[in-house]
């Protein structure tokens, strides 16, 4: 009689899964040094960075999300870069620019290329919304296809990449919303929101007392490659397909399969990239856990950050104060986990 062996791949695999679910517990350790609170938060935002996607992170001012993804670049050993956006920030602002180089044994005059702050590992867009649309699609179309072209030559970003951006909800005056074509582009919108009444205690507490100590780096620009490939490949079971896919297409007014909880209060539903990062999420969110499966649990737990910034309510839902979350979690009642589409 033959005895099987999981193979090397198998085993490299279960010990990245190991490795990730202890390295998440120490970088939350770490950022517990500056931040207090917001797990879930931290946790979506390690989700975007291990499925190689881009999050925006939604927020009243002060709270503390500038420093969150500081110091996430910091405990992630990786390059870091903010790029304050104003309304006066200029496309070549963010990618960079062409000058005129003289070499000083020539005399030759050339163009050499100046690179701008978009070549870091993390970026963090402050405040997108404040900037004029023209350099709002330079930024997005960096982040889609991970390179800029200045003067008809690409340059190719870094590898990792990643754009962590910032939005305030409340201020209008002066802000260019995104549009819903370019916030589809950000896998998660996470939202930041105010601390309970013992974090603030104890935030008042670190931020006025002697100076906080700095994070240290837990992870390495080659152990995130190699945890963002054990994502890919980590196995998904086909009734989590089809719960991903079946929250998804309810959405969808139009369809047949749409709920009348969604007609009633949507006016478009979310596209296919709202169904691809459902799974690859689900993926991420059951290794930081230390899972060696998907479950439809991971899948509800991250429609909430993936669907909020993809389903438009209509002006019904408006009126009676019906949020895209609001939706979300109607969905998510719909819908049972056990259920198999033929």
């Amino acid at each position: 009689m033959t005895t099987t062996t999981p193979s090397s791949a198998d085993e490299n695999d279960l010990k990245a899964v190991e490795k990730l679910k202890a390295a998440t517990a120490t970088i939350k350790a770490e950022l517990g040094k500056v931040i207090v609170g917001q797990d879930q938060v931290i946790e979506e935002a390690l989700i975007a960075i291990f499925t190689r996607s881009h999050a925006l992170l939604v927020g009243v001012p002060g709270l503390a999300k500038t420093l969150l993804v500081s110091s996430l670049a910091q405990t992630l050993h990786l390059g870091f870069k903010r790029i304050q956006f104003t309304p006066d920030l200029m496309p070549s602002d963010i990618t960079g620019t062409e000058v005129i180089y003289q070499d000083p044994k020539t005399n030759e005059r050339a163009f050499r290329f100046l690179k701008g702050p978009i070549f870091a590992n993390i970026v963090l867009a402050d405040e997108i919304n404040r900037t004029p649309p023209k350099t709002q699609a330079a930024m997005l179309e960096a982040m889609q296809e991970r390179k800029v072209t200045v003067g008809g030559t690409d340059y190719a970003l870094p590898n990792p990449f990643f754009v962590l951006a910032t939005q305030n909800p409340i201020e209008q005056e002066g802000t260019y919303p995104l549009p819903e074509a370019q916030l589809d582009r950000f896998m998660f919108m996470i939202t930041v929101d105010y601390p309970s009444t013992a974090e603030e205690l104890q935030i008042m507490k670190m931020a006025t007392g002697a100076p906080m100590e700095k994070p240290k780096a837990v992870l390495t620009e080659q152990d995130i490659l190699e945890l963002q490939a054990t994502v890919r490949r980590m196995p998904v079971s086909d009734h989590v397909y089809q719960y991903a896919e079946r929250i998804v297409r309810v959405t969808r007014i139009k369809t047949p399969e749409a709920l009348d909880y969604c007609k009633k209060f949507l006016s478009w539903g979310a596209g296919p990239r709202a169904s691809l990062n459902l799974i690859l999420a689900a993926k991420a969110r059951a290794m930081l856990r230390g899972q060696v499966h998907v479950s439809c649990d991971d899948v509800a737990a991250v429609a909430g950050p993936i669907l909020r910034h993809r389903i438009i309510p209509n002006f019904a839902a408006q009126s009676e104060g019906i949020t895209a979350d609001d939706v979300v979690k109607k969905i998510l009642e719909a819908i049972p986990k056990d259920q198999k589409v033929a």
